[in-house]
């Protein structure tokens, strides 16, 4: 039945299982982000929380413009099941510490990714991830702007950690 089913897609199998393993990675992040929002909420970091409930719906977008692509070109997109998620952070940096390795992580996955369907001469679903590998670019550089605030904003009191959560709520907002 395989066969008979692979006969309805270009997509070879090496690239719909790594387009099934970025969806997860992808809902992965999104929840990430979620926990992150939270923890930063519970903390009394309004702005920041609100900037990281937005990566989730936007990490969200992106699981499900892969899972649709799958869908689209007679794949099988398997509905993924997320792992655990951290809840709990030892600070403000490291909320945004984590995300920035998460990006780079996801960066990294999205160009093995490219990677095989330039091997597998794929060259629509290479299209296809060069959308991911603009937008990986765009949020790494959002993700270490944010870590460049901790060194421009003096966290230690309670003003510079006011100063600090309103200046990354506005990241990604002004950046083209």
């Amino acid at each position: 039945m395989k066969d008979l089913v692979r006969l309805h897609t270009s997509l070879t199998e090496d690239i719909e299982m790594a387009l099934n393993a970025q969806c997860k990675m992808e809902a992965e992040a999104s929840l990430k982000y979620l926990a992150m929002a939270a923890w930063l909420d519970r903390n009394g970091y309004d702005y920041s929380a609100g900037y990281l409930y937005a990566q989730a719906e936007e990490e969200r977008e992106h699981f499900l413009k892969i899972f649709k692509y799958i869908t689209e070109v007679g794949g099988t997109a398997v509905t993924p099941t997320p792992s655990e998620v951290q809840q709990e952070f030892a600070s403000l940096r490291d909320v945004f510490e984590t995300a920035l390795q998460s990006e780079i992580a996801v960066t990294h996955s999205i160009n093995r990714i490219v990677a095989k369907c330039r091997e597998l001469n794929d060259y629509a679903t290479e299209e296809f991830m060069m959308w991911y590998v603009r937008e990986q670019r765009e949020e790494e550089r959002n993700a270490r702007r944010v870590m460049e605030l901790f060194d421009l904003i003096d966290a230690d009191s309670a003003t510079g950690k006011f100063i600090l959560d309103q200046e990354i709520g506005k990241v990604g907002g002004t950046l083209s």
